[in-house]
């Protein structure tokens, strides 16, 4: 007998709630935050041939949808607290199912954030997640308090899920070991929590990379009203990225997107506090460039010529 939308509701997605005031059952859940804390919420949506491609696996997927949702609360300096699910689904695959939830709860567990509710239908496959996280009120990491003078910042090494879809798009060839380590990055992405959290009352704005550097980054000036110089040579890359032809590096740096690092903006007395940051959250931080009073962005390379802008950045719309 086929599985029916409530049973799979019951065998893959029911789990005790310990922080929310009531999770799955209800037509609400209820969340109680902390005294003196705000709530940040988030969504986003992927759907099969947009966001992911259909040869992921399962385990994978569940990792990632919940993944990208995550990063959003990192950049914003929230500690997660419960997380919703939409899932459209073509049928009720019991295989899909197993390995979606086994992904998805493993990273839930790994960042104690808790599923709450949702909604299932059958349909081409989306899936839409909500987070809710907390964070003491006044003190969210915003894309609008960039100020002249500050240091620009990158955690991790950009570039690599860039790379891995130029590799399954047949424009770049990688052997076995190097290409599964790149296609770790497309698909199992590592939201930054802890850095986040470390970054409260350090940075001035902060963004998640999800459609390129160059495109984020963008976010930031327009919504804080400065300009930016990029030192294009600077942004870090991994070993296999930094074995590609010097072009493809860029691209996949600076307009790649699907990275989910952390873009920050600190003032330049605090870089110790970054890089104490980065240690106390095990990731790499480093410094890519400056916020400038003047209007627009600027990109040099290592000797500080000029580097003509022609990367893109990702948009639904028009990619």
């Amino acid at each position: 007998m086929s599985l029916g939308e409530f049973d799979l509701i019951a065998k893959y997605f029911t789990r005790p709630v310990r922080r929310a005031a009531l999770g799955i059952g209800d037509d609400c859940a209820l969340l109680a935050p902390a005294p003196g804390m705000q709530l940040a919420v988030s969504s986003d949506m992927l759907v099969e041939g947009r966001h992911f491609l259909s040869t992921v696996a399962p385990d994978r997927l569940g990792h990632k949808a919940l993944a990208v949702n995550l990063s959003d609360l990192a950049a914003c300096g929230a500690q997660p607290l419960a997380f919703t699910l939409a899932l459209a689904l073509p049928r009720a695959d019991e295989r899909f199912l197993e390995g979606f939830a086994r992904g998805l709860f493993a990273l839930a567990d790994a960042h104690a954030i808790e599923l709450a509710g949702g909604d299932t239908t059958q349909g081409p496959l989306a899936i839409c997640i909500t987070v809710m996280g907390e964070l003491p009120a006044g003190g969210a990491l915003l894309r609008s308090g960039a100020r002249p003078g500050d240091d620009l910042w990158i955690s991790g090494a950009p570039g690599d899920a860039r790379l891995a879809l130029e590799v399954f798009r047949g424009t770049a060839s990688l052997d076995a070991r190097a290409f599964e380590a790149v296609r770790a990055a497309m698909e199992r992405p590592q939201p930054r929590i802890a850095l986040g959290l470390a970054l409260r009352g350090v940075a001035t704005s902060a963004i998640d990379v999800s459609d390129g550097l160059l495109g984020d980054l963008a976010h930031i000036l327009r919504r804080s009203g400065v300009g930016a110089v990029v030192e294009v040579d600077a942004v870090p890359r991994s070993a296999v990225l930094a074995a590609q032809p010097p072009a493809l590096q860029r691209e996949c740096t600076l307009a790649g997107g699907d990275d989910y690092e952390l873009l920050f903006t600190t003032p330049a007395a605090r870089a110790e506090q970054v890089r104490a940051a980065g240690r106390a959250a095990q990731t790499a931080v480093t410094r890519i460039g400056r916020i400038e009073a003047g209007p627009g962005l600027r990109l040099v390379d290592r000797d500080g010529r000029a580097v003509a802008d022609s990367f893109g950045s990702f948009d639904h719309f028009r990619s």
